[in-house]
């Protein structure tokens, strides 16, 4: 609250002689204002909306009585794909034939047409993906291809590590130099 502070003595008179009064202060009391300041923050607090996580959804497998029948699915509608170093996608359909007849290349803008392609000729029941990055695969080329997988509204897909046999067709593939095998031991 504002005052006035009236303490000095109170003739107003001119002339020669007469001593000036002293000029009347105000003082402003801001007891209130901090009350006001600490009410409104309150008021934002309760009021705020709270930033919501940013987390992708994931569909999780039912689950099953028998353990070993929970991750089956049809060979003929799982389409397989690897991820390799400079954006290079490699994958196949079904299982991976002996000979690699069926073990294809393609980048990230075809992708989602294979992937597409797959879906529309396989029962929905029957379709899985499984997404394997090797050793040189980058980790935004994983988080892109979730993100197929969210677009193209695949429900049911794995991210599983990559097999021996796979990775060695990939250096192949790649023009790179196959691992060496390990000596035999008797």
């Amino acid at each position: 609250m504002a005052e006035m502070d009236t303490s000095s003595g109170g003739g107003h008179k001119k002339g020669p002689g007469v001593k000036k009064g002293k000029k009347l202060s105000t003082r402003v009391d801001l007891t209130p204002m901090v009350d006001l300041g600490f009410l409104l923050i309150t008021f934002f607090i309760f009021t705020t909306t709270m930033s919501q996580p940013t987390a992708m959804r994931l569909f999780l497998p039912k689950d099953t009585e028998k353990p070993e029948e929970q991750n089956k699915a049809k060979e003929s509608g799982a389409l397989t794909i690897m991820l390799s170093k400079n954006d290079v996608v490699y994958y196949y359909e079904g299982i991976l034939a002996p000979d690699a007849s069926n073990f294809k290349t393609t980048n990230f803008k075809e992708v989602r047409d294979i992937i597409l392609n797959k879906k529309k000729n396989t029962k929905p029941e029957d379709f899985v993906v499984v997404i394997k990055p090797n050793a040189e695969s980058s980790y935004k080329n994983v988080v892109d291809m979730l993100d197929e997988m969210t677009i193209n509204e695949v429900k049911r897909y794995a991210l599983v590590d990559i097999s021996p046999v796979e990775d060695q067709l990939i250096r192949v593939t790649e023009g790179g130099a196959a691992p060496a095998a390990a000596p035999a031991t008797k």
